[in-house]
């Protein structure tokens, strides 16, 4: 795992105004030397909070789809067990920083109306966001190579 050319390509993605999931998954698509015509387009939807709906962090489904890339299943004989403990392990860890994997808990914002979006841009919470785009991708490597611990610690 390249983890310095994932941090790269999410820091490129975030300097050509990509988002927070589009930014992690095309980072880490880099990093595994994956090319793809639907990356980032595929994480478009899941950024700011899934769509500006106050869910989750897009930086955190940015990670989700990262890891499903490196660790996902390709058939459905395979069980999802192995995918979901190293997502547990990264959601576990996101959520320890920051204390919640929630968009609208993590800027204070409900980007689905016009004065959240506003207080957003007012609060300057886009260098907040690059900081949480920046960790994910950091966390979806270090997951990745293995320096993780069970999610049941």
């Amino acid at each position: 795992m390249k983890t310095q050319k994932m941090e790269q390509g999410a820091d490129r993605a975030l300097g050509s105004n990509l988002y927070c999931a589009e930014s992690v998954l095309l980072g880490a698509a880099e990093g595994l030397n994956v090319e793809s015509p639907f990356i980032p387009r595929i994480a478009t939807g899941f950024c700011s909070g899934l769509s500006r709906t106050c869910g989750t962090c897009g930086a955190v489904n940015g990670g989700i789809m990262a890891l499903g890339l490196i660790f996902g299943r390709d058939d459905g004989e395979t069980p999802p067990d192995a995918t979901y403990e190293k997502i547990q392990v990264f959601l576990k860890r996101f959520e320890e920083t920051y204390g919640s994997c929630n968009c609208r808990e993590l800027t204070g914002c409900d980007l689905s109306t016009e004065e959240g979006h506003r207080q957003y841009l007012d609060k300057g919470m886009w260098e907040r966001c690059q900081d949480l785009t920046r960790k994910a991708v950091s966390l979806v490597a270090e997951v990745a190579e293995g320096e993780d611990r069970p999610a049941s610690e």
